[in-house]
């Protein structure tokens, strides 16, 4: 029983510490959401949405790894003014409890997943910003509920398409390889590594654009919560060292069958290949567009986060 009290009181203190450094964040960009946590039976999740600003909603879809939770989007929210932004954390991320992937259709399970969440806050329909891994959650909501999803915005390198091999880095986290970054000491001169030389942001770096709360919250996550050990399990369910498994990517009918206007969004320094993954994917979507980043990273907001604003603006606000 002692042993167990001392657990619970560690977790809390964690989650306190991390929460005291995601405020900061949020602090950092002049805004403080409002959050809600959300109790789906199916799947059982328990899953947290930060809210902010009033106006048509877009639900925000954050991908996995560092930094894979919804406060990663403070920088682009700030510049979104006329929109209710919901930020999502997804399951195992931020503050969201994990999920059992176990069993389940991914399609059916991220879906019905956000679904759940979309009915909670009373949208009958939203525009949907995702990056990274989140745009399979984005295209998957699109593909069952085609009523549900106004407009796309993908962020980043996402391997949606399963002709297209998701890069070494990934597919090694799939492996014991990945149990390896469990053990490794969390800190800033960490984070500003990973940052730099694994998704490409060391010109935002060297000029400043990236924030020290950003940075500290990055630590936060990766030590304070239970999101990369989530986002490793995850991966070895749905993904082996070959690529993806069933029901993570798309057949290029099924991208083909997607109706809803999408803007890609991405910066030449991601992933190597992205110019031509990018272009392939765009070529099998029917009402589909790029902006391209000169030199962003992965996370291109990042880089550029007025000058992306203001091309999703534009985008979101256009008519259908």
């Amino acid at each position: 029983m002692v042993s167990q009290e001392i657990g619970m009181a560690s977790n809390d203190a964690r989650t306190a510490q991390y929460r005291a450094t995601e405020r900061a964040l949020w602090h950092h960009y002049g805004l403080a959401p409002k959050e809600e946590f959300i109790e789906l039976e199916s799947p059982a999740v328990r899953l947290r949405v930060q809210e902010l600003g009033s106006g048509e909603p877009v639900l925000f879809v954050h991908g996995s790894g560092p930094p894979g939770a919804g406060s990663v989007w403070a920088p682009l929210v700030r510049e979104l003014e006329g929109f209710r932004c919901l930020v999502l954390d997804l399951p195992g991320d931020g503050l969201s409890s994990a999920i059992d992937h176990e069993g389940r259709e991914y399609p059916t399970l991220v879906a019905d997943a956000i679904d759940g969440v979309l009915a909670t806050l009373g949208v009958d329909r939203v525009h949907v910003i995702s990056w990274s891994f989140g745009g399979v959650w984005a295209l998957r909501l699109a593909l069952r509920d085609p009523s549900r999803v106004s407009r796309i915005v993908q962020m980043g390198f996402s391997p949606i398409w399963s002709d297209i091999r998701p890069p070494a880095s990934i597919r090694a986290q799939a492996t014991p390889i990945g149990s390896l970054m469990l053990r490794m000491p969390v800190g800033a001169r960490v984070v500003r590594s990973l940052l730099r030389n694994a998704v490409g942001h060391g010109a935002s770096l060297d000029a400043g654009r990236i924030p020290d709360e950003m940075i500290d919250w990055i630590v936060a996550l990766m030590r304070d919560t239970n999101t990369m050990r989530n986002d490793l399990s995850w991966l070895r369910t749905l993904m082996g060292w070959r690529g993806a498994r069933p029901g993570l990517t798309f057949e290029p009918a099924e991208i083909a069958a997607i109706q809803q206007p999408l803007l890609y969004v991405y910066g030449t320094a991601d992933w190597d290949g992205i110019v031509d993954i990018a272009e392939r994917v765009v070529a099998l979507l029917p009402r589909a567009d790029v902006r391209i980043v000169q030199d962003g990273g992965h996370v291109p907001w990042l880089d550029d986060p007025g000058g992306i604003a203001r091309d999703v603006r534009t985008f979101l606000r256009a008519c259908n």
